[in-house]
């Protein structure tokens, strides 16, 4: 089962929607409002949320076609934190880029400590269909898809989206102390288009995701890898996320990139971005310039 938040007409309130196993490929959403179920974020704090999400199935819910709704990012107030140099490829880019830190990013793939850092609020994050950020002062920017877990105020693994941290390369590469101004401005995130439901992390590592860069109808980059390669565990990753802090709303966390253009390669206004993993969706976004 997925869940997702989608409005039908721009003005119209923010929905959740359930998208169940056997609707296709994601062709219906059952409209959970009729339920009483207006927020994504209480929904994650059910202590069953399979169960709960089975129950609400059974009833005579409103349905909509998935191609007629407007789907809004798969978070409310959450924060959205990222793990990087997950990947041994992601480790390697990083040193491409930069000989200033080349020495820190090796010794962060071997460390017992993850590289943990803050990405977004949850207003400010785009969904599916919105605007990819690059910087104006940047010369090199680039996607990079990762999974991105999902979980409660107990740092609990509840589900798993797509995300897009998107990345000034040229900035972080210059020194690594401007990693903050490369990963955190307007539009630098993008999650959706739904949360697959469920913590099965063995099931997860097993599946794909796949990176195209369309630019003037053309693929100019395309990659493709496996969540296995993730080095550190969710559990890992997500017990040090909550380690000396509170998150009452629950958190997203990104896991990491495998998938890196090559070192020449940047972003254009107007490009599109399309990560797709088959257990999860597609999520697809347009290249602004901010």
């Amino acid at each position: 089962m997925k869940l997702c938040r989608f409005q039908i007409g721009a003005d119209a309130p923010a929905r959740v929607g359930l998208v169940l196993p056997d609707t296709g490929d994601a062709s219906a959403i059952f409209d959970l409002s009729a339920a009483g179920i207006v927020s994504l974020s209480s929904l994650l704090e059910s202590p069953k949320l399979p169960e709960v999400l089975a129950a609400l199935a059974r009833l005579d819910l409103p349905c909509h076609p998935w191609a007629s709704a407007s789907l809004l990012p798969p978070v409310e107030s959450q924060e959205i934190w990222a793990a990087g140099v997950t990947y041994l490829r992601s480790k390697r880019a990083r040193q491409e880029e930069t000989d200033f830190s080349a020495q820190a990013y090796e010794k962060v793939y071997e460390a017992d400590r993850p590289e943990i850092f803050f990405k977004a609020l949850g207003e400010k994050v785009s969904g599916p269909g919105g605007p990819a950020g690059i910087r104006g002062d940047a010369t090199r920017s680039v996607p990079e898809p990762e999974l991105a877990i999902v979980l409660n105020s107990r740092g609990e693994l509840v589900g798993c989206t797509l995300g897009n941290d998107m990345s000034s390369r040229d900035i972080e590469g210059s020194n690594l102390l401007y990693l903050p101004q490369a990963k955190i401005y307007t539009h630098s995130c993008c999650l959706g288009p739904a949360i697959a439901i469920g913590g099965d992390e063995a099931a997860i590592k097993s599946w794909t995701v796949a990176l195209e860069i369309w630019r003037d109808a053309q693929i100019v980059f395309q990659g493709e890898t496996c969540f296995g390669q993730i080095k550190r565990t969710f559990r890992e990753l997500a017990e040090y996320l909550y380690r000396s802090q509170r998150f009452p709303r629950g958190a997203v966390l990104l896991t990491g990139t495998g998938i890196v253009p090559p070192f020449e390669f940047a972003l254009r206004a107007g490009d599109r971005v399309r990560i797709s993993c088959p257990a999860i969706g597609v999520l697809e976004n347009r290249v602004v310039v901010v």
